[in-house]
């Protein structure tokens, strides 16, 4: 893409709409089509990244991000996370790009729309859960997979889902690691909206242009004053980065990414390390 603020994004694909409309849609560089985009190095880097150039594009005036083929998006990329296991110079990088991803959501001023189909994991659901309006197709599966790797749900969640759906759904959800459908998020309101997968981009859009045709200044200073709420969540969220963080540099992570690596239930070792 030929364009002054998103030439250099390649994980990402970045398509200008009318009315002010910037599609962002996670495929990665060469990547099937039908396969889910994985939060490899890049990946997580222009996710954190690109809310500052949307922010700073006189002619954007929302943005909407989805992903394509089987679903939004994908974990982390295995490798990514061995390497943070491995490497502090990694993990120290790693950590200032998902404190940024979430930071940078938050006070990018133009409102984002998040669309929601199949599987939503990892550094994508920071996005789709944290945007303004978050639409999910009712058989869309949202899943925080961090305790299941054996480190601290970080990321976004300790910001946003007490918020969103209650401190006794965000703990059951967080701890377990279970799924949520779509159509229970909304019912739980962890999402704005669950629609039929076919509706899905088609409310996104309906949605953006609507956003796209009101007043700026107003919607822009509502969204500022409404993410208040969020910045004074700063600290928790800061503390769960931390903590998340620190779970990479312990055992526990080695034996969740040989699990998923086996397609098998992880057998943490006991023991209290407090």
């Amino acid at each position: 893409m030929n364009d002054p603020y998103y030439a250099r994004y390649h994980a990402l694909r970045v398509r200008r709409h009318e009315h002010g409309i910037v599609e962002i849609v996670m495929s990665g560089e060469g990547a099937n089509k039908s396969a889910l985009a994985t939060a490899d190095a890049n990946m997580h880097r222009e996710l954190a990244e690109i809310w500052r150039d949307v922010d700073r594009d006189p002619d954007a005036r929302v943005a909407v991000i989805r992903g394509e083929g089987k679903g939004f998006s994908a974990g982390g990329d295995l490798a990514l996370v061995e390497d943070m296991a491995q490497h502090f110079d990694v993990r120290a990088r790693v950590w200032r790009e998902a404190r940024d991803l979430v930071y940078n959501v938050i006070n990018c001023s133009k409102p984002i729309v998040s669309a929601m189909h199949g599987p939503a994991v990892g550094a994508g659901l920071v996005a789709g859960l944290l945007a303004d309006i978050s639409i999910a197709a009712k058989t869309a599966r949202i899943i925080d997979g961090h305790t299941r790797l054996g480190v601290a749900a970080g990321d976004h969640a300790a910001i946003v889902w007490p918020l969103l759906c209650g401190m006794a759904k965000a703990k059951y959800y967080l701890l377990l690691c279970e799924p949520v459908s779509g159509e229970e998020a909304e019912r739980i309101g962890l999402v704005s909206l669950a629609v039929d997968e076919t509706d899905l981009l088609p409310k996104a859009f309906e949605v953006a242009k609507r956003l796209a045709n009101g007043s700026q200044t107003a919607l822009r200073w509502t969204k500022y004053a409404l993410n208040n709420w969020l910045r004074q969540a700063g600290p928790t969220f800061d503390a769960s980065l931390a903590l998340e963080f620190m779970g990479f540099s312990g055992p526990d992570v080695h034996e969740g990414v040989k699990s998923l690596r086996e397609r098998r239930a992880p057998d943490f070792p006991g023991g209290d390390p407090f």
